[in-house]
């Protein structure tokens, strides 16, 4: 792609909306440079955007956009957070409205991507809900803050959370503990969204009464889960056995929410994931909703969205030389 310098004078001209743009050692300037792959040269009011030419431009509206709200210094998840719903504005989707706020601790939790607006919205038109994509896009987060709204809104009675204990080249043995000890960091992720969505306190009362509950994947087996929101996190590393196991469990009044990447499958090599095969299988199957999350959904670090696409393109590539290879 041709580079680009584009000429941007931000008014009217205060020194102080200037200094909370830029950040501590320009350290704003930065993210936006990250976050749209350009370089940003800025002298007075006057800065000099070096870029991709669409990107120049979506650089040059981020920084009248963080300007005009830089009255007061910028943090760092405005900043980021804003970016993404920058970068929303460009790929919004007609059809996809945002759905109402849920009722956690924050106030304002709503999906920030087309593709996080349409899961929430999925999760509460269907029973079953699949969200698919790589890591940083929501799909968990977003699948407790469901389950904490359907909880406060006494739609269901219990929460339940569950993962398989698989990682990357590790074995529980090797852990220190009982077996519940030895699970836990597994299950943390899950842990620390309750936590920010409904406090520490809250959460603590709620697990001695059993209102919520995380385990392990293998201790749904044999189980019916009534009046329930079951979420069912890192569903890659399911076998096929495993994840009609947990699927067969979802009870009367359930709902059940399955997130996973299938680009970070940890399973032994040549076992299939449970996953990829209930996609091919389940994906025209009445009530049962699939929502495919990319890089433009990461809501974490904006390199992270670029590390994503890099990694994507590299397995495009892969795919592409093995194709070339098997026809010569």
């Amino acid at each position: 792609m041709p580079s680009q310098t584009l000429n941007l004078r931000l008014t009217p001209t205060d020194n102080a909306r200037l200094q909370n743009l830029c950040g501590p050692l320009d350290e704003n300037l930065r993210q936006i440079e990250a976050a749209f792959d350009i370089a940003i040269a800025r002298r007075g009011e006057h800065c000099r955007i070096s870029g991709e030419p669409t990107q120049a431009r979506r650089a040059a509206d981020a920084l009248r956009h963080f300007y005009a709200h830089a009255s007061q210094p910028l943090s760092i998840d405005e900043l980021q957070l804003g970016l993404i719903e920058l970068a929303r504005s460009h790929v919004e989707r007609p059809g996809i409205q945002p759905t109402a706020g849920l009722l956690t601790r924050k106030g304002d939790l709503h999906g920030r991507t087309p593709h996080q607006v349409e899961y929430l919205q999925q999760i509460q038109d269907h029973d079953i809900t699949f969200g698919v994509g790589p890591a940083g896009t929501g799909k968990t987060y977003l699948a407790v803050a469901c389950a904490v709204d359907a909880f406060e809104r006494d739609q269901v009675e219990r929460i339940v959370l569950t993962r398989p204990a698989v990682e990357a080249g590790e074995r529980l043995g090797f852990l220190p503990g009982d077996l519940a000890q030895k699970v836990d960091p597994y299950l943390r992720p899950l842990y620390d969204a309750l936590y920010d969505l409904m406090g520490h306190d809250k959460v603590g009362r709620l697990f001695e009464k059993g209102s919520i509950e995380i385990a392990p994947l293998a201790y749904m087996r044999g189980r019916t889960l009534n009046h329930a929101f079951i979420i069912l996190d890192e569903a890659q590393n399911t076998t096929p056995e495993q994840m009609k196991m947990f699927l067969t469990r979802i009870g009367i009044g359930a709902k059940a929410v399955v997130t996973g990447d299938v680009t970070q499958v940890d399973l032994p090599r040549g076992q299939r994931s449970g996953l990829v095969e209930a996609r091919a299988i389940l994906s025209r199957v009445r009530g049962i909703a699939f929502t495919d999350f990319d890089a433009s959904d990461v809501v974490r670090h904006p390199l992270v969205a670029r590390i994503v696409s890099a990694y994507e393109a590299a397995a495009i590539e892969r795919e592409e030389k093995k194709a070339g290879h098997n026809a010569s």
